[in-house]
């Protein structure tokens, strides 16, 4: 039986790397071409390599698009695919990775450490490495390593399916524990709300202006008042929203004549997401309606906005689900199945009729400065992202 243990050493040092690469959304070009380069140096047959466009079609035109790994099987059985997204938010760019006992944190206070996602993308990088060097026997495989993850999955919805070579079993990973099995996801929605109101001097005559950021202050205001702002529990059901993003004005002298908001609502109830969404509707066009001049002119809002991702859940005796459990089993550890009130890579993928299963490599904290990489539990992640690979333990 041919050894399936971690090179415990460089799958760390790889993890440390790749989280001091800056490559927010849309900027991966960089995180993409260490992979690349790794897995070349490493043995990879350039040829096995592939860059889809990918980026041409996302809403953000980003630098480049997903990296693709296709090696041919030397067991037989069904193509299996591995995913990890290259991205991080913007808060990682800094990170500086130091190894603190059990735990890899940034040593600097002002960043994220980018654990989310680079440690599932050394996961993957590492188990690709370890079947090469080890001539290890596998299936069919693809490595996926998506961009844009974190601004709407755009990378994995735009994925160029040709080039996967229709997986049967796909295994992704993101946040969490390396014995969590993410079986479904939420659906999101983002929009954009612009708010257009009348513009004066402040001083000397703001009676005839009519104040954009007023009218946002009042919505906002409503929404969080009647709970439909932060986490929304309605009737039993549930979802949540945000207004994560608000820009407007020029100076303290003039009336803000213009504002555009950033929101998004999430649930795994479709309508429940509607209804939120039109709440928040009604919410902003209310407050134009009371904001008013005293020529009575008041102002106007626009709301547009789109599904980013529709929410999903695998089937109880899905393949990949049962494959990922038997593994984590069989490496001694007990999996527990959750379903996720975050996007996930998964949610497309499965939509592409690519059935998902996302576990975790013991990310701590994402999208906060206090981040941090449980050294334990992403070693098991790189153990059973190897078995996964192989089909072996």
């Amino acid at each position: 039986m041919p050894s399936l243990e971690v090179n415990t050493d460089r799958a760390i040092d790889l993890a440390m790397r790749l989280m001091a690469i800056p490559g927010k959304s849309g900027q991966e070009l960089a995180v993409s071409n260490f992979v690349r380069h790794t897995l070349i140096d490493g043995g990879i047959d350039p040829s096995f390599l592939f860059d889809d466009n990918a980026h041409h079609r996302t809403p953000l035109a980003g630098e480049c698009g997903n990296l693709i790994l296709k090696l041919p099987g030397s067991l037989a059985g069904p193509r299996r695919m591995l995913s990890a997204h290259l991205d991080t938010v913007p808060l990682c760019v800094g990170s500086q990775p130091v190894l603190r006992e059990e735990r890899i944190e940034s040593a600097n206070p002002q960043t994220a450490l980018g654990a989310d996602d680079r440690a599932g993308v050394a996961a993957l990088l590492n188990a690709a490495l370890t079947i090469i060097e080890r001539k290890l026997p596998h299936p069919p495989l693809t490595f996926l390593w998506p961009v844009q993850e974190e601004i709407g999955l755009h990378g994995a919805r735009c994925v160029d399916k040709q080039l996967l070579g229709e997986p049967v079993l796909a295994f992704n990973w993101d946040g969490g524990a390396p014995t969590k099995i993410t079986v479904g996801a939420t659906g999101g929605w983002r929009g954009e709300v612009t708010i257009t109101g009348v513009a004066s001097h402040a001083g000397g005559a703001p009676e005839f202006g009519v104040s954009a950021i007023a009218i946002a202050a009042i919505a906002v205001s409503t929404l969080q008042r009647g709970g439909w702002h932060g986490l929304v529990e309605k009737n039993g059901r549930r979802g949540t929203s945000n207004v994560g993003v608000i820009q407007g004005g020029q100076a303290t002298n003039v009336v803000a004549d213009h504002v555009t908001l950033r929101v998004e609502s999430r649930s795994h109830d479709p309508l429940f997401r509607q209804q939120i969404i039109d709440q928040f509707r009604a919410a902003f066009e209310q407050a134009a309606s009371e904001v008013k001049n005293v020529q009575g002119v008041s102002g106007h809002v626009c709301m547009e906005g789109r599904i980013d991702y529709e929410a999903f859940r695998l089937r109880d005796d899905e393949p990949c689900v049962l494959e990922a459990e038997r593994i984590i089993r069989a490496l001694g550890f007990e999996p527990t199945r959750v379903i996720s009130n975050g996007g996930l890579d998964a949610n497309w993928l499965s939509a592409h009729g690519i059935p998902t299963v996302t576990l975790g490599c013991g990310q701590l904290r994402q999208h906060m400065t206090t981040e941090a990489l449980d050294i334990n539990d992403y070693l098991l992640a790189c153990r059973v992202a190897l078995c996964l690979a192989t089909s072996l333990t």
